[in-house]
């Protein structure tokens, strides 16, 4: 009895656990996905409390900007009319560091910032060093050449002087760490003496001078603490809700985040837009496919076609106009009236003459195409390639030297991919964790139904027959008692003399 009485309180036993593993299995999967999208959203606003504040208060992934340029190789034959030849030199590394300051929390679910950006020369992943030399388009010159187009003659004479005796030319030999962070002019120092304001510079000239060490503009963004639905919204930038570089209203949108982080639960359909000072305009990446990136599930993101369209092919884009072929972009107006032009890498994805006017591009959408891979349930971006080349427009004037038209300056591409202990971090918490949970719960659920069985299972089998298995015959009749005569033939069977009846 003691043994049935134990196998008993076991089956019982074994039957309560199934029911608590079961339950508690399909409580998880009732509400475990609600559980984690509060756990998203708690840790991806900004606020000291998230997860995420110090990720996007001093991002920590490692952004490089890779600078080529392009060296051109004839220059005395393309004053004289011929197509340009050029060599792409590069890339020249530099590490971009980010950090924010002047963080300040308002009362209307905002919170402004500025971000910092400063950069190092990466000998080690560059193909070259700051002391190469590089002949460009003396983007100087060529531009102040520009800007006296409409200016009296007198002026223009006043600047071509100047020009043949400061020995100017539309040219230049000089080395890369001058290009990027600045060179002695004594042509600057002539015009910011009789055109004050004519350029931001007042001391070396150089593409980057202004960038390093400098802020990007106040950003005011929503927090998404009290309405997520906002959340990493630009709400102002510079105080402006709207900047005026451009001919229309949609152009003029502030739109998006401030291209460091975006809404969570993304789907296919999700677009990603970023207001972008350094291009004084908004842009939008469209969704191209899902993918993986090591081990976190990611979307792609990419420019569409219409993102330096001109508005003959893209209407929407005509208030970034006067507009040249598709696949160039206008920003003179934000550039203090130089002939700048923004485009992709080698003119990828623009009109083929453009790549066709030089000799020595190539454009090809693995090397020239920017993207974007975000982790769709955070919003997190995990790895960025974004290419941008800057593109000077000259043409042959009477008041300065001769020049061609398109030359290519520089081609900054900036990539980024979150690596080391914070992606580790990352994957983790909002990887490996959710995805054990998503497998515990259906594990839990099957295992309670298992054991759920045990008890049922013993109660059919304790049921059963006691006799060894031997059943009454459903065909005998009623129980016949014994004949008296039984006894006398049992006795003569066995050869036992029959007793006498009384």
């Amino acid at each position: 009895m003691g043994g049935h009485a134990k196998a008993r309180g076991a089956a019982a036993a074994l039957g309560v656990l199934g029911l608590l593993c079961a339950v508690l299995g399909a409580v998880m999967i009732a509400l475990l996905p609600s559980l984690i999208e509060q756990q998203v959203l708690k840790n991806v606003r900004i606020h000291p409390s998230s997860l995420s504040f110090n990720m996007w208060k001093d991002i920590p992934v490692p952004f490089y900007l890779s600078v080529y340029f392009f060296n051109v190789l004839n220059p005395d034959k393309v004053l004289k009319g011929e197509k340009p030849q050029v060599q792409e030199l590069g890339p020249y590394v530099y590490r971009e560091f980010r950090h924010k300051t002047n963080i300040t929390f308002h009362d209307n679910d905002t919170v402004s910032f500025l971000e910092y950006r400063s950069y190092q020369f990466q000998p080690a992943k560059s193909r070259g060093s700051e002391s190469d030399y590089v002949v460009v388009p003396n983007i100087l010159v060529m531009s102040a050449s520009m800007m006296m187009e409409d200016r009296p003659m007198s002026l223009k004479l006043m600047m071509t002087l100047a020009f043949t005796t400061l020995g100017q030319r539309a040219f230049m030999n000089r080395t890369v760490g001058e290009i990027m962070w600045g060179y002695d002019d004594p042509l600057m120092s002539l015009i910011n003496k009789y055109f004050p304001g004519m350029f931001p510079f007042n001391g070396k000239f150089g593409l980057f001078a202004e960038l390093n060490n400098s802020d990007s503009g106040l950003f005011t963004v929503f927090t998404g603490v009290k309405n997520f639905s906002r959340i990493h919204l630009v709400d102002k930038w510079n105080g402006l809700s709207k900047v005026s570089f451009w001919h229309s209203d949609q152009c003029n949108m502030i739109n998006g985040t401030a291209g460091q982080m975006w809404a969570p639960f993304m789907t296919p359909e999700s677009s990603l837009e970023f207001y972008s000072p350094d291009a004084c305009r908004s842009m939008k990446l469209i969704y191209k496919e899902s993918g993986v990136f090591e081990g976190i599930p990611t979307y792609r993101f990419v420019a569409p076609k219409t993102l330096f369209a001109n508005g003959s092919d893209y209407p929407p884009n005509e208030g970034f106009c006067p507009c040249m072929e598709s696949g160039i972009q206008n920003v003179s107006t934000c550039r203090f009236n130089a002939p700048l032009f923004l485009s992709h890498p080698h003119f990828y994805d623009g009109d083929p003459a453009l790549a066709e006017a030089v000799t020595g591009l190539h454009p090809n959408q693995e090397e020239h195409s920017l993207f974007l891979d975000i982790h769709p349930v955070t919003g997190v971006p995990m790895n960025c390639s974004v290419k941008m080349q800057l593109n000077l427009y000259i043409k042959a004037m009477s008041s300065g030297p001769a020049a061609p038209a398109h030359v290519r300056v520089v081609l900054p591409p900036q990539s980024g991919a979150m690596e080391g202990e914070t992606l580790r971090s990352f994957y983790t918490q909002l990887v490996l964790l959710p995805k054990v949970l998503h497998y515990a719960q259906y594990v839990l659920l099957g295992l309670g139904c298992v054991l759920l069985l045990v008890p049922v299972v013993y109660q059919v089998r304790s049921q059963g027959p006691k006799d060894g298995g031997r059943r009454p015959s459903l065909a005998a009749g009623p129980e016949q008692p014994p004949s008296p005569h039984t006894p006398l033939l049992q006795d003569a069977l066995h050869g036992q003399p029959a007793s006498p009846q009384a």
